[in-house]
Order: C-alpha cells, then sequence, then structure tokens
C-alpha cells in the first residue's frame, strides 16, 4: 500500500463503499447526496479524486460487477476495512467548522432585517424535512443514522432559534 495520508473525505468515501458492499465513484456521488450531505458536503469531483488515491493506495480495488452491464466498481481491501475501522475508534475531536453563508454576510455587514426572514424560513423547512425523515423512516435507521438525523434536527432548531434572535434585535 503507497503512504497516502487519509482526509476526511478519504474516509467518507471508503464508509460509503462499506456500507454498499461495493460502488462506483457515481454510486458513491448519488449515496453521499443521499445520506450524509445535510452535516458533511463533499464536492463531486472530490469523490472521483478520492477514489483514485484510494485505489492507488491500496485500500480499495476494482472489481467487475456481477450481471447488467458488467461495469467496473470499487470495494475496500482488507487494508481499506482496517482503515477505517482505526479511524471510526478513533475518539479525536476535531474542531466545527461552520460554513453558513448568511453567517458570513453577516460578519462582512449584511443586513438583519433582510437576511433574517429568508434564514429563519429555509431553516424551518429543513426542520420540517427532518422532522419527517425521523417520523417516517427513524425507526428503519441504525442508531449512529438516528443519532446523525438527531443532530441535523437540533442544529436546524438552534439556527431558526438564532435567525430570530436576529431578527428581534435592535437595528
Amino acid at each position: 500500500m503507497a503512504e497516502t495520508r487519509l482526509t476526511t473525505p478519504s474516509y467518507l468515501v471508503l464508509g460509503i463503499i462499506d456500507s454498499l458492499g461495493e460502488a462506483s465513484p457515481y454510486d458513491v456521488k448519488v449515496e453521499a447526496a443521499r445520506t450524509v450531505a445535510p452535516f458533511w458536503s463533499v464536492p463531486h469531483a472530490q469523490v472521483y479524486v478520492q477514489c483514485e488515491r484510494l485505489t492507488e493506495a491500496g485500500l480499495v480495488c476494482q472489481v467487475r460487477q456481477e450481471g447488467g452491464r458488467n461495469r467496473r466498481v470499487l470495494a475496500l481491501t482488507d487494508a481499506g476495512r482496517e482503515a477505517l475501522a482505526k479511524w471510526l475508534a478513533d475518539p479525536e475531536f476535531v474542531p466545527v467548522e461552520a460554513r453558513e453563508r448568511g453567517i458570513l454576510k453577516l460578519w462582512f455587514g449584511g443586513r438583519p432585517k433582510v437576511l433574517a426572514p429568508t434564514q429563519v424560513v429555509e431553516h424551518q423547512a429543513t426542520l420540517v424535512e427532518y422532522e419527517g425523515l425521523a417520523e417516517s423512516v427513524g425507526d428503519q435507521l441504525t442508531r449512529g443514522q438516528r443519532e446523525a438525523l438527531e443532530f441535523g434536527i437540533r442544529y436546524e432548531r438552534m439556527m431558526v432559534d438564532f435567525w430570530q434572535w436576529v431578527e428581534r434585535r435592535e437595528p
């Protein structure tokens, strides 16, 4: 295995391939958008770069998919499973990097009375979506998936509360 520094996007790709069993880079991109995007976004191009890096590092290998289009997909190697397991067991704390465009606009002088109403509406809509998801499929999720969804729900509640506070403040 080549010496490769693994990043969080590397582990995201390993985790998705592990959960699917095998996957093309396109499958990884779709699954990331479908599952983890609300709390960890990864640019589509980076998925393809990571798949290539992980293949070169010997953490994933290409296999021919049985039946259908006989396409090449990726599967974890023993080294890939070991790297993922080691990362999952590591309790290291990394501070959150908030990337909220509205907050950045506030910092640079955006007008709270202009920004806040839209932010409240959008965060409320996302909150309703997450709560609906918890209601409809919450019992089908793994414990970790349910807890990640709960994070999303609590985060959106906090953002609604924050933007309502911004909106109420004096000019």
